[in-house]
């Protein structure tokens, strides 16, 4: 994967998604049917109940599925030093370490201790209501969503929506669609953003718009564990 080129797109645009596929089709098609076994997982959460969206989606359980964890893995420190340079910009004192053991280690010290990765489905008339991810007190800057089902083919709408809010402006909404395997990194809630008086934090809001037929499956990659 070229970094730096993905790291200048999120940079410029808030989001960018993976030139190449993170997953290939018989990882996309395993985690789609393992969606209903109940033992990956340690919640399910019906998305109307909580008037989230409507859908459902399930948080995996520790130890995580081979491929979740490799990609978590793998992702994990390009990412950081992107989070590690905004965190720079904006003035902020803490860093995020190199190594994902170690961000999961501070996570458990905190008490967050509870895997966060994700399948998420959406069935015709399902969304998501717009949101950030946040779990405890630690929250890594960036995450991942991962299309499990091909837009247009399996499921028509149901674009990746981010919206940034920025001081003294109008709110500002995106719809992006993620070819099959391919990876969105997107902020988990706020992002840096170039002003007249240097860099200021920009708060962002994520969610999915309306599908309008078919079935829409998706991986998250969160990187901190949650309370």
């Amino acid at each position: 994967m070229d970094w730096d080129t993905l790291a200048r797109q999120i940079d410029a645009d808030g989001f960018a998604v993976t030139p190449e596929p993170l997953l290939d089709p018989v990882e996309c098609r395993e985690l789609r049917e393992g969606f209903g076994d109940g033992r990956r997982y340690r919640s399910t959460v019906d998305m109307a109940r909580f008037r989230f969206g409507e859908g459902c989606y399930r948080y995996f359980r520790y130890p995580l599925p081979p491929v979740v964890a490799a990609l978590r893995q793998a992702t994990y420190a390009p990412l950081a030093t992107i989070a590690n340079r905004w965190h720079e910009q904006l003035g902020e004192t803490g860093r995020f370490p190199a190594d994902l053991a170690q961000l999961t280690a501070r996570c458990h010290e905190a008490g967050q201790n509870r895997a966060t990765p994700l399948v998420l489905r959406y069935e015709a008339g399902g969304y998501n209501c717009l949101h950030q991810d946040l779990y405890g007190d630690i929250a890594f800057p960036l995450q991942i969503t991962v299309a499990l089902t091909r837009p247009g083919v399996d499921f028509t709408g149901g674009e990746n929506l981010f919206v940034e809010q920025r001081p003294r402006s109008q709110s500002r909404g995106t719809a992006v669609p993620v070819p099959l395997g391919h990876g969105v990194v997107f902020p988990t809630r706020y992002r840096p953003v170039a002003g007249a008086k240097g860099r200021y934090r920009v708060a962002v809001r994520h969610g999915v718009s309306t599908v309008r037929s078919g079935e829409r499956l998706t991986l998250g990659v969160i990187f901190h564990d949650a309370r």
